[in-house]
């Protein structure tokens, strides 16, 4: 950082976490938050394929009509992630100009999202804890949670997640005095043509279990999943995730003027460009990230999740049901990383509703060795005994792909 000319640099809102705020802020516990930043509200086709493209998700269930209504869905359904494009588990509330970097997620899966579906968030303030951190001095631990709805008035989906909200100045202080978390990090990443061509055969290898079942008969503890393999992150990486599951609803010129002027603390004109951005730009703008205290632009935390996420479903195959997976958003991964998706089977049992599940420890490994994205999942698999999962999740067929239901206001 110490290298980096001011230019590089830009200008972000900066807030304090003082006592007045945090008595302010604990008025608003228990509260449900206004939801203004959802992205996908309508489940079509192409919502459904724009997520699966952006978080680089090849599973045919999700973008191949043909092949989804030959499945025991009988017709096409999103991702179990999918209902992060909604909006990102979040809410940013309270403490302006104080960063909020999303560290992780508990997130549970009760239904399937279909074609037409229409889904409805909803998001509560339930705590937080004020800490100390040797990146960026005093810190809130915030927590919130988060939940999808259907248009028949159910729950699909719902979880719990940690936002990480720091003082930006003192964590930017440390990173240009060289005293940054991360500042031993040679960025981008120095790799070599070969260490490049090794990285596409680990992408190329992956494999997507889909209609070939496995049973839970047939899986023991300490079978490894098939990696999955993301990166070198880049450019064209987050510009497809923003296309399928923006939390920001982006937009351009005026409509994005106007709403900066109403926010100041939400936008900078970038140092290079000149132009106005997004504080969302610390995912995509090197000069951003830096005004935040960042070493360089970095990636979404619940876009790694879904990352995760992909490498349980392609394991699993179509007729089991994910049930939950937590994790953890451990470091950055910084544009130029490569992250090797992991996971291994923990535990195998009958869970006391009769279903045949199996644990999973999950990791995201990324070529510096650190582990960006530790958790844990359960998987309901098929049976010889009991059959799929998916089929006591199904709606009735009148249902399946036509947006019927009560649609909620």
């Amino acid at each position: 950082m110490a290298n980096m000319s001011p230019i590089d640099i830009a200008e972000v809102a900066e807030g304090s976490i003082d006592n007045d705020s945090l008595k302010e802020w604990k008025k608003r516990l228990g509260l449900e938050l206004r939801v203004s930043n959802v992205f996908n509200r309508n489940a079509s086709y192409e919502a459904i394929r724009n997520f699966a493209n952006g978080i680089g998700d090849a599973n045919p269930l999700y973008v191949d009509e043909s092949y989804a209504a030959q499945s025991r869905y009988g017709a096409l359904v999103a991702s179990p992630a999918w209902t992060a494009s909604v909006f990102p588990h979040w809410v940013l509330q309270g403490l302006a100009g104080v960063h909020a970097d999303h560290s992780a997620s508990d997130w549970n899966f009760l239904r399937p999202v279909y074609v037409n579906d229409r889904i409805t968030p909803k998001c509560y303030f339930v705590g937080f804890d004020v800490k100390t951190s040797r990146f960026a001095g005093k810190t809130v631990f915030e927590y919130q949670r988060f939940e999808y709805w259907n248009q028949r008035e159910e729950l699909v989906s719902w979880g719990h997640n940690l936002l990480v909200r720091y003082e930006r100045q003192a964590a930017k202080k440390d990173t240009a005095e060289g005293k940054g978390k991360y500042d031993e990090i040679q960025l981008p990443h120095p790799w070599t043509d070969e260490e490049l061509d090794k990285v596409d055969q680990d992408v190329l290898a992956e494999e997507i279990r889909g209609s070939r079942a496995r049973t839970w008969e047939e899986v023991a503890v300490g079978e490894e999943l098939t990696p999955v393999v993301k990166g070198p992150y880049g450019m064209t990486d987050i510009v497809a995730y923003c296309a399928g599951a923006s939390p920001v609803q982006l937009a351009a010129h005026g409509v994005q003027l106007r709403l900066y002027k109403k926010h100041p603390a939400w936008a900078f004109r970038d140092p290079v460009s000149r132009a106005w951005e997004p504080i969302y730009g610390v995912h995509y703008l090197h000069s951003a990230a830096r005004g935040v205290g960042a070493r360089y632009a970095y990636d979404v935390g619940v876009q790694r999740h879904c990352w995760v996420v992909n490498l349980l479903t392609n394991w699993m195959g179509d007729g089991a049901w994910l049930k939950c997976c937590n994790a953890q958003y451990r470091q950055f991964v910084y544009h130029s990383d490569v992250v090797w998706l992991k996971g291994k089977v923990t535990r195998k049992y009958v869970d006391e509703n009769g279903e045949h599940c199996v644990d999973v420890e999950t990791h995201g490994i990324n070529q510096r060795g650190d582990d960006t994205i530790p958790g844990e999942a359960t998987v309901i698999l098929p049976s010889k005994e009991a059959g799929s999962p998916v089929d006591k999740r199904l709606p009735s067929k009148e249902y399946r792909g036509t947006g019927k239901g009560v649609f909620l206001p």
